[in-house]
């Protein structure tokens, strides 16, 4: 192997250039002196040899040495990432302004893609597809239509966008985890059962619904953690577990203690789009591994969207089982977590350890 190979292979930036990282675009560029061009690090072209390329800061500064912008990925302009994400989201505008979901044929000719292009492009950036994409949309207004008590019922699914009552009660459930009138009354007549466990990170709380776990909590005080529960369904019926559910609970508190077991458990997973998105990447992270949050964001196709990521974490309501404590700072600090930063390093150090 020569020196510049060893120099180049060395150099973090190559590791971007191998992976085709689409999130190191803008950052530097790469130059190949056998051809005299120089890309961005996503450049779906052959791969050059190590020895044969050079790094610069800049599109000016590979021009300042002598070559030439590839045709290909167009590295003093918009990659093609890029102009598929800003397409995308003009398809999510028109999706927000429309009465009903568009048709995937003529959203994609909206748009100017193939119906088959615009929705394999519309799921690698958005992690859903169009029509998922619009349900978890409309399903976020219905839930603020219908914390705004001066509508009726009926008003808040029609202004959410649904033209027909019938088609969001068949769907009701899935959405929100009960019927609209029980979510508007805090979950009345709903049945929530709920148990709680003790573990080496203190007091856990697992409340479930017809859907699926929805709260895993930890804490202190087994008592504060029924309140809160009480606080967020607060006409529901709160119903204490029977040996069936206890069992629920094992597999929490198993998981806390050895976290190599797993966890598979039925969710009831209430969120945006956005959120859902980046839960569903922070249950792709193995256990005993930490992501930042900016890796994230790029994993979701939103580069830019790092606080979003973090307010997402911050939104998760299972603990564990949507896993916001392998999320870090890019520095490696442990950052917040919404059950104490002492519990999400225990939790770190259980997971490294198995």
């Amino acid at each position: 192997m020569t020196k510049n190979e060893t120099q180049t292979e060395q150099d973090p930036r190559w590791q971007s250039v191998v992976e085709r990282d689409t999130g190191a675009d803008g950052s530097f560029v790469f130059a190949v002196k056998t051809t005299g061009i120089y890309c961005r690090p996503s450049c779906p072209s052959r791969r050059a040899k190590p020895a044969n390329v050079a790094f610069y800061d800049a599109p000016k500064d590979a021009e300042a040495a002598g070559f030439r912008p590839c045709m290909r990925c167009n590295p003093k302009g918009q990659s093609a990432a890029q102009a598929n994400a800003e397409i995308i989201a003009e398809a999510c505008r028109i999706i927000v302004a429309s009465d009903d979901m568009p048709k995937l044929d003529d959203l994609a000719a909206k748009v100017g893609f193939s119906s088959h292009y615009f929705h394999r492009q519309f799921k690698a950036i958005t992690g859903l597809t169009p029509r998922e994409w619009g349900a978890a949309h409309r399903a976020q207004k219905v839930r603020a239509e219908l914390q705004d008590k001066e509508n009726t019922v009926t008003e808040a699914i029609y202004d959410a966008g649904f033209n027909a009552n019938s088609r969001f009660y068949a769907i009701s459930n899935k959405v929100l985890g009960m019927t609209p009138t029980a979510f508007r009354q805090g979950g009345k007549d709903t049945d929530i059962r709920f148990a709680l466990g003790k573990s080496a990170l203190g007091a856990i709380l697992v409340a479930e619904s017809d859907k699926g776990i929805c709260a895993i909590a930890l804490g202190d005080d087994p008592e504060t953690l029924v309140n809160e529960l009480q606080d967020r369904f607060p006409k529901a019926n709160l119903i204490g577990g029977d040996a069936a559910f206890d069992a629920r609970v094992a597999q929490v508190v198993g998981f806390v203690e050895a976290p190599q077991i797993g966890l598979d458990l039925p969710l009831d997973i209430r969120g945006t789009a956005f959120q859902q998105r980046v839960w569903q990447a922070l249950r792709d992270i193995p256990v005993g591994e930490t992501v930042s949050y900016t890796e994230i964001a790029r994993q979701i196709g939103a580069p830019k969207s790092v606080r979003a990521v973090a307010g997402a974490c911050a939104a998760n309501k299972l603990a564990v089982a949507i896993p916001c404590h392998r999320v870090v700072r890019a520095d490696g600090d442990l950052s917040g977590y919404r059950w104490g930063i002492e519990r999400k390093r225990a939790l770190l150090e259980k997971e490294a350890a198995a």
